[in-house]
């Protein structure tokens, strides 16, 4: 096992004294660090930023609301495309890194305590997350003092649509204290234990028909991806080499391939119209062997990519990207509404299938709501920005 690189928490912008630039904390990060992992958590974002605006057929149905169902049932095999961009399994494993690389930090600082820890890794997510939530709870209320319209709960849940994810995360935080603890005592017993349970779970959710026991499922899938993380970060998973990589990516097809062939699973990896199951939400076991498959694509990709990386101009790009992430995936949706609700306000008809119009207009919906995002997020990054930090 080779031994860990001691780095700063790799999925935030690397680690900057207050008032240092984008272009400062570029100058900052050491050599040693794994710059693989922060890449993976850019790209994530900018993945699933852009799956919402332009793979979602975003309308108005029947009740008034918004609604957001994506054109994969009409497009023979394209199932296929969400075993690589249904890209939350790859944030837990590189979430699962820098969970342990903070740990291990606060270790080293003799504050190795369960509520340092989450007081730190909240940070980050608390300031933006709860500047955005306050700031759709004033406006919404401001607007109906002044206006005779329903609540955004009753028509645009859909903006709200991160939440789930990042409460979720949120989640997986609070308990990585244990997880680390296991992983640290028992890694391949930890994650044996987790597969046992997951596969139990979902039987008993197929069997019985009692759905609850998916969000047990759920809780476990997300735990493990997790755990995979922690593998990367002490030097497991990186001393195994190609060839292993290639196993773990061969392992993950070949579950996939058995759990949507023979198993009761969808072959998609993101809710489809029409299919009783979604792998997605409660999560299926599917999504844990899709996060062995990511993990072993990353570590495969892993050396041309820190020698992309070793570049000024893309790791600027990615540092940049991080800096501001958690403020740009809390509002992209925002910024899609209010581009809809200017499509309508025009008299424009939003379409409920993916028409050849609505395939033509794609591009439009990528430019469109990323200028309203990049206001939005000129708005209210300094509240996730290191102090005094300019893009």
């Amino acid at each position: 096992m080779t031994a860990a690189p001691t780095t700063p928490p790799p999925t935030e912008a690397p680690a900057a004294p207050a008032g240092l630039t984008v272009d400062g904390m570029v100058d900052a990060t050491p050599d040693s660090r794994d710059r693989t992992v922060d890449a993976v958590r850019a790209l994530a974002i900018v993945v699933v930023v852009l799956w919402h605006w332009t793979f979602s057929i975003t309308h108005v149905d029947g009740q008034g609301a918004l609604t957001m169902p994506n054109p994969i049932d009409t497009l023979p095999g394209a199932w296929l495309a969400t075993w690589v961009l249904q890209v939350m399994p790859a944030f837990f494993v590189v979430g699962g890194f820098a969970t342990m690389a903070s740990f291990e930090a606060l270790e080293r600082r003799g504050r190795g305590t369960w509520s340092a820890f989450v007081r730190g890794r909240l940070a980050r997510l608390g300031r933006p997350l709860g500047v955005f939530v306050a700031a759709w709870a004033v406006g919404d209320t401001l607007v109906r003092l002044v206006v005779d319209v329903p609540s955004v709960l009753s028509w645009g849940l859909v903006v709200f649509v991160p939440l789930w994810f990042l409460g979720t995360y949120t989640a997986v935080l609070l308990v990585a204290p244990l997880t680390l603890r296991a992983h640290r005592r028992a890694p391949w017993a930890t994650l044996g234990l987790l597969v046992a349970g997951m596969a139990g779970a979902d039987a008993l959710r197929f069997t019985t028909g009692v759905d609850a026991w998916g969000l047990v499922t759920t809780a476990l899938v997300w735990v493990f991806a997790h755990q995979l993380g922690y593998l990367w970060r002490d030097g497991t998973l990186v001393a195994w080499g190609r060839w292993a990589h290639v196993g773990l990516v061969a392992a993950g097809v070949a579950a996939l391939a058995l759990l949507t062939t023979v198993g009761p699973y969808p072959s998609s990896m993101v809710a489809v119209r029409g299919e009783a199951v979604s792998n997605m939400f409660p999560t299926t076991a599917c999504i844990a062997a899709l996060a062995v498959l990511q993990t072993g694509l990353v570590l495969l990709l892993r050396p041309r990519l820190e020698r992309l990386l070793a570049r000024r101009g893309p790791w600027r790009v990615v540092v940049g990207v991080n800096a501001v992430a958690m403020t740009v995936f809390a509002w992209h949706m925002t910024a899609l509404v209010a581009v809809i609700g200017a499509a309508l306000a025009l008299g424009l008809t939003l379409p409920s299938e993916a028409t050849p119009t609505w395939w033509a207009l794609r591009p439009v919906w990528v430019v469109l709501p990323g200028l309203v995002l990049a206001v939005l997020v000129r708005t209210f990054a300094r509240h996730e920005l290191p102090t005094g930090a300019r893009r």
